[in-house]
């Protein structure tokens, strides 16, 4: 019998397996994983971008545990010598109408206490000669990059070294009371913490939770520079639409100072829908089909604008033409080939049809799921694995 059995050795689940086991080192803790390694999927897929926290509003889940993360994970790069890039951040308006975008930023920036710097046309110029902005722009210094499969890897080193045990290639089956059912046999824990990602809500709807829920999968993707030599020394983002969760086209600097542009959030039509028909599932397939196309017929959220804008970014000139609006004087010749694609497992409300834009956690005495760990969830991860640990499990 396990203490807690956690289900997805992502950084999510590794963080919260790592915490319990500090709190409670003589705990016995299971954490399972699916893939024959971890970060096969939005751990090791997403950005390696550390976010600052200011695109949230202040009494949002995402602005503490964002800005908290973000200090959390550069120490923990630095304490086991990863890789870690203070690139910072530039945002930038592409005409009058967006600078109104820009001063909510530095608002809501200001409300969760992250610094923000406005940086007159002439300052961006030279400070960022290759980028481009209307009048001001806002300058981020605690945004950094980092290498998000090695970050990940580095966890699960870390619960190892701690005491937990991490079974990989183990996948859920089902369960039923204490028990769960798994293709290595049958276990059994007096909690279960199902962090599951894209497949959180479907193990939750087996514990009688999830029923306002379900994930809907995006697709992104990066143009990469083959070039490997970027032209930038900083990330450069548009004014997001704060109406939505997706952060618009940008450059993002790697921790390896190379440069790529997106990403892309094309609506996927199952939940592990990287490349043509891989992992191909018919009864997702027909579940999230009739989700997209209920959004599009109503089009919540401008989901049809979206789904549109989104298949054109599949041409590369039109994806180049979207982040040239955010620079000037670079060469873009390098940008023709598509980085590992990455699926966000957003979380809809099914009858509102609203993307639910803040982290989710469902719970009782016997499970706790996490449904909605949406970007920054991976900034966000340790602070947000305790929160998970005080609110949910302990509790």
């Amino acid at each position: 019998m396990h203490d807690y059995l956690i289900i997805g050795a992502g950084i999510i689940g590794l963080n919260i397996a790592k915490n319990l086991k500090e709190r409670f080192p003589d705990s016995k803790i299971l954490v399972i994983e699916k893939e024959p390694e971890v970060a096969m999927h939005s751990s090791g897929r997403n950005s390696g971008v550390l976010h600052a926290g200011f695109y949230y509003t202040a009494n949002s889940l995402k602005a503490k545990f964002t800005k908290e993360g973000n200090m959390a994970l550069k120490k923990f790069c630095k304490q086991r010598n990863l890789k870690l890039n203070e690139c910072k951040k530039v945002v930038v308006a592409t005409n009058e109408d967006e600078l109104s975008g820009l001063l909510e930023l530095k608002n809501r920036g200001d409300a969760n206490g992250v610094e923000l710097q406005w940086l007159r046309e002439e300052e961006l110029n030279t400070l960022y000669p290759n980028i481009k902005t209307y009048e001001k722009a806002l300058l981020c210094p605690s945004t950094a990059t980092v290498n998000p499969k090695e970050v990940t890897k580095e966890f699960a080193k870390v619960i190892q070294e701690l005491g937990v045990e991490l079974l990989l290639d183990c996948k859920y089956i089902s369960s039923s009371k204490d028990a769960i059912l798994t293709s290595k046999g049958e276990f059994y824990a007096k909690k279960v913490i199902n962090c599951a990602g894209l497949y959180a809500d479907k193990i939750a709807r087996n514990y009688g939770f999830s029923k306002d829920y379900v994930i809907i999968p995006f697709k992104g993707v990066y143009l990469k520079d083959k070039t490997n030599i970027s032209q930038l020394r900083t990330n450069v983002y548009p004014v997001p639409n704060l109406a939505n969760p997706f952060l618009g086209v940008h450059y993002t600097l790697t921790v390896d100072n190379e440069s790529k542009i997106g990403p892309t959030a094309i609506p996927a039509f199952w939940r592990e829908n990287y490349k043509g028909f891989d992992n191909f599932s018919l009864k997702e397939f027909l579940e999230i089909s009739y989700y997209e196309l209920k959004l599009f017929i109503t089009d919540a959220f401008s989901f049809r604008s979206l789904a549109f804008s989104e298949i054109k970014k599949y041409n590369f000139k039109y994806f180049k033409n979207l982040a040239m609006k955010l620079t000037k004087n670079m060469n873009h010749d390098g940008f023709d080939s598509w980085s590992t694609p990455g699926i966000r497992a957003q979380l809809l409300n099914k009858h509102t049809l609203e993307l639910v834009q803040d982290f989710v956690v469902e719970s009782d005495e016997n499970s706790v799921h996490v449904l909605n760990a949406v970007s920054p969830a991976f900034t966000s991860s340790i602070p947000f694995a305790n929160w998970v640990v005080e609110e949910h499990i302990l509790k």
